[in-house]
């Protein structure tokens, strides 16, 4: 028997041989089905002998049935007409999709050759970012073509365009691109289309209006085409359209409009778009929908009651909106499978009872929907819970034991919540557990970690930020370990680095910060996850160094790595090339800063603040600060001149090198960094005349050169027409700057102007890996350094106390009505207080003492219903001191060394009759400031205390931007 399959296989390959020769001398002409199963074989030969033994491997297993018999009608995946015309036997289509195919796909191929083909289906392979050929022209009766996920790439080929046949065309999840011929110049072509899928293609362009007269289109997927400007409502409308995804286009706006009931949309995927408005009630005439995603969009108004009409439903998604009120009632939803309304506005109050009923969920998402109250029983209905988040709420008591039940689970979020209590034993009954996060909440007590290690499935744990103490034990094996990918144990009373550590190969994610680990990082930490780190966080430690390596991280994917606030001591480690975040605040280092730093080439934010290192800046540092974000470096023994070669289009946003003992002028290159907010120099010893020059960078909100040894006016050019158009704070305390202040010289600080002011903020930046930075400032309060978190983008503040200041103070003071501090003490300025100054009405401290200033003290500034802190000490003032308001609450020291005062609170008496306070309009509240009332003290005994402001930077929410991306679930499909 064996010896005659030889031989069948021997006369087949003589076959095809000779019908071989015979197809090279066909061209253009009509095949017959001989010679078309001959070109098929050949396309066959093609793919399987490729370099790749992978390729070769597979493709004999799907082409198995092609070598059973002569007649290609019969093999796998080949349709043939069965018509008894003169096409009989033809071959008409051919679906080779998700065979484990791979290779390339060439012009020249044998597939063009079957000219008759109608259906055409290579799904699901890889054919090794080939280019689709010019030849699929030739394929002019070609019905349907899909080539989805199949590893192509390039520009789509103009040839395409002469397929007119088309009724169907899925190109989607390839690495190409549709920009020449365009999306417009494609539709134009099909006008018979019924299925148009070209996701994850890069389109670049709006979506052609004409699309809407297509009445044949059934289904349309754009999803993540980089798609812009509105959307046609009017496909909407369009009488066969069943499916339409727009997802993940960023750019893309647009509108529902009023809905008819003829319409047979099922799908309706816009999640992670910029549609917006209005949901309208109309909406529950799409009966026959299916999947509504509206996740992470921009709708707002209140949720449709309509919506419980609509029974077909088994996935909403309404998610990360603007949606106010109420959740209506959904309980008619019954065939509900999914159910996203996290991250609204909606009303505050408990869970709706409602959701027991709706029993087939399998997916619930009610995160950041301010709920309070206990986990209610009625959920333990919801027998089929795989997903649950309830996060960022204000879930209170503890986890309930019927929980435990829904063994199904795959994905449990509880964290950001006032849930408390112990974290049961019993989480190891969730066998199918992936994802858990229990982080910011006020569990306590003693956690075995070894409940969750039983977890095989588990990829994503965190336990950070509660009160609990982890137990570990050393007896791991890797045999019964989970394999992480993000591991959170932030402030678990950690005392070491959990040995079972040693036999993760997979971890991506690594956060131990807030512990009370010491000693040197071991090197087992590295030795099977050195490829796969690439955010590690071990800040608020006591760690003191790195075990056999001490001056380099063997890490070679690594992003982020924080190891602020411990104990390293010796010279600074060297991440490697791949980081883009490496913050090293708070430590011991010494030494100088070593060249190879500038091998960091993505890096974009370094933090080396409040250490001990020294020596000069490496000349190099210059050039890389023009890729960095974020450089702090402040608290230091640098020396020397500060970094030049700041080039035109530098990425710096943020500059502290204060605290520090750098010489010399400042570089005038700074002009080019045009990104700049902050720049923060003081505590220095630069000595040069005020940079005037720097007024142009029209980003620049905070600008800190206390306490350096800068000199002379500060008025610049008259030829600069825009100076500080954005500052909002400055700081030029403790230097001898010296001069009068011309009237109008304040004038262009328009962003302090009353217009300017907006709504309320954290003054924040997101670097290009998606970390949120903080801006911080320190304050002198009560002659005391004392750090603030966070700026308000309403901080508005001027020091130029402890200069050499003359003159009268400037008329054009008045407008800067957003000013919240104002600090003119230790100078020389003489003449009045201007009444005007009355018009600063968001003034909470107010600081002239110590100048030369005369007259008495206007009754207007009795308008400054926010003032705490007012100080006119030691000047020459007289008359009586205002009463009523805010100066009822001020002490003697605000007025000593003024002899010809009197009034209250001094013991002083006028000689004339007590006028009566002026009558004021009442004040408005405003939001909350950077500078809260009754905690700021401006008070100068001496300009050796130094006033002033430190600008630095904290990090913040990092987790909750790109590692919660990549590790939670973005619900913006069914």
């Amino acid at each position: 028997m064996a010896s005659y399959m030889k031989y069948l296989k021997f006369l087949q390959t003589i076959f095809f041989l000779y019908v071989l020769v015979t197809v090279k001398n066909v061209t253009g002409s009509t095949l017959s089905h001989d010679e078309e199963c001959s070109a098929l074989f050949q396309f066959k030969q093609s793919i399987i002998h490729q370099d790749d033994v992978a390729c070769g491997a597979h493709g004999s297993q799907v082409f198995h049935s092609w070598n059973n018999s002569f007649d290609c009608c019969s093999w796998e995946g080949v349709t043939c007409s069965n018509d008894h015309d003169q096409y009989y036997g033809q071959v008409m289509g051919l679906d080779l999709s998700e065979r484990s195919l791979c290779g390339r796909i060439n012009s020249n191929s044998t597939l063009f050759n079957l000219v008759h083909l109608q259906r055409l289906n290579l799904s699901g392979n890889d054919f090794g970012e080939s280019e689709i050929p010019s030849e699929i022209a030739r394929l002019k009766q070609l019905r349907s073509l899909d080539l989805s996920y199949s590893g192509f790439s390039g520009q789509i080929p103009t040839e395409i365009l002469q397929l007119f046949q088309l009724s169907s065309l899925d190109l989607s999840w390839n690495s190409l691109k549709l920009h020449n011929p365009s999306l417009k110049d494609l539709v134009e072509n099909f006008t018979a289309l019924e299925e148009l899928h070209l996701s994850g293609v890069d389109i670049s362009s709006s979506v052609p209006h004409f699309l809407a007269n297509f009445s044949s289109l059934k289904s349309l997927k754009l999803r993540d085409c980089s798609l812009g400007n509105e959307f046609p409502a009017a496909i909407l409308e369009l009488p066969k359209l069943q499916v339409l995804n727009l997802a993940d286009n960023t750019n893309l706006s647009g509108s529902f409009p009023e809905f008819h009931g003829k319409s047979l949309l099922k799908e309706v995927i816009l999640g992670g778009t910029g549609f917006f408005g209005i949901i309208q009630e109309s909406i529950s005439h799409l009966k026959h929908l299916t999947v509504l995603s509206l996740s992470y969009c921009s709708f707002s108004g209140r949720i449709p009651r309509s919506l419980s009409n609509m029974t077909q439903l088994t996935y909403l998604g309404l998610g990360e909106n603007h949606f106010t009120g109420s959740v209506p009632s959904l309980v008619s939803l019954l065939n509900l499978h999914g159910l996203v309304l996290d991250g609204n506005k909606f009303e505050k109050g408990r869970f709706p009872n409602w959701l027991g009923k709706l029993s087939k969920l399998s997916k619930l998402y009610l995160s950041d929907m301010n709920i309070n109250g206990e986990i209610p029983l009625f959920l333990s209905n919801l027998t089929k819970l795989s997903e649950v988040g309830m996060d960022r709420n204000s879930l209170t008591g503890g986890i309930p034991s019927w929980l435990f039940n829904l063994t199904q689970l795959t994905y449990l979020n509880l964290q950001m919540n006032q849930l408390q209590g112990p974290i049961p034993n019993t989480f190891s009954n969730f066998k199918s557990l992936k994802y858990l996060h229990l982080g910011g909440n006020n569990f306590s007590g003693r956690v075995e970690l070894d409940m969750f290690l039983g977890l095989n499935k588990l990829q994503t744990l965190w336990l950070g930020y509660n009160r609990i103490s982890l137990v570990t034990t050393n007896n791991y094996t890797n045999t019964t370990l989970p394999e992480f990918e993000w591991l959170g144990l932030s402030s678990c009373s950690l005392k070491e680095f959990p040995a079972f550590l040693r036999f993760q190969n997979k971890l991506t994610a690594l956060l131990l910060d807030h512990n009370n680990i010491d000693g040197l990082v071991p090197v087992w930490i590295w030795n099977n996850t050195h490829e796969t780190l690439e955010l590690i966080n071990l800040s608020f430690n006591y760690i003191t160094g790195f075990d056999q390596h001490p001056h380099f991280l063997p890490l070679t994917n690594l992003e982020a790595f924080f190891i602020s606030n411990n104990q390293l001591r010796g010279q600074l480690p060297i991440p490697p090339q791949t980081t883009v975040i490496y913050s090293v605040a708070h430590n011991n280092l010494t030494g100088k800063i070593q060249p190879s730093i500038c091998e960091l080439k993505s890096l974009q934010l370094l933090d080396l603040s409040f250490n001990n290192m020294s020596g000069t800046l490496p000349p190099c540092l210059g050039i890389l600060s023009n890729s960095m974000i974020f450089l702090n470096m402040r608290q230091n023994n640098f020396h020397g001149k500060m970094m030049d070669g700041f080039m035109l289009g530098s990425l710096l946003k943020s500059l502290d090198l204060s605290e520090n003992r750098f010489t010399g002028q400042l570089p005038r290159s700074l002009t080019n960094c045009t990104n700049l907010e902050v720049l923060s120099l003081g505590d220095n010893s630069f000595h040069d005349a005020f940079p005037f020059w720097l007024g142009t960078l029209a980003n620049l909100q905070v600008l800190v050169l206390r306490s350096n040894k800068f000199y002379g006016p500060i008025q610049g050019s008259t030829a600069v027409s825009t100076r500080f158009p954005k500052l909002q704070i400055i700081d030029l305390s403790n230097n001898s700057f010296s001069g009068q202040l011309h009237p109008n010289y304040f004038q262009t600080w328009s962003a302090m102007r009353s217009e300017n002011l907006g709504k309320s903020s954290v003054m924040e930046s997101v670097i290009s890996s998606n970390f949120s930075i903080l801006y911080t400032m320190t304050l002198i309060h009560k002659g005391v350094r004392t750090e603030y978190t966070h700026i308000l983008t309403i901080d508005m503040a001027i020091d130029l106390s402890c200069n050499k200041f003359e003159g009268e103070i400037p008329a054009s003071l008045q407008d800067l009505r957003g000013l919240q501090a104002l600090n003119l003490s230790n100078n020389h300025f003489t003449g009045r207080i201007l009444p005007s100054l009355g018009n600063l009405t968001n003034l909470e401290a107010f600081d002239l003492s110590r100048n030369d200033l005369s007259g008495e003290i206007p009754q207007q500034l009795l308008q400054l219903g926010f003032l705490s802190i007012f100080n006119v000490s030691f000047n020459h003032l007289q008359g009586r001191i205002p009463e009523g308001k805010q100066f009822d609450t001020f002490e003697n020291s605000s007025y000593i060394g003024n002899p010809r005062l009197c009034g209250r609170p001094l013991s002083k008496e006028c000689q004339d009759h007590p006028k009566a306070p002026s009558r004021l309009p009442p004040t408005t509240s405003v939001s909350e400031s950077l500078f809260p009332r009754e905690s700021i003290d401006w008070t100068i005994i001496s300009c050796g205390f130094g006033s002033g402001l430190s600008i630095g930077i904290f990090i913040g929410n990092f987790l909750h931007t790109r590692y919660s991306d990549r590790f939670t679930k973005r619900r913006t499909d069914g």
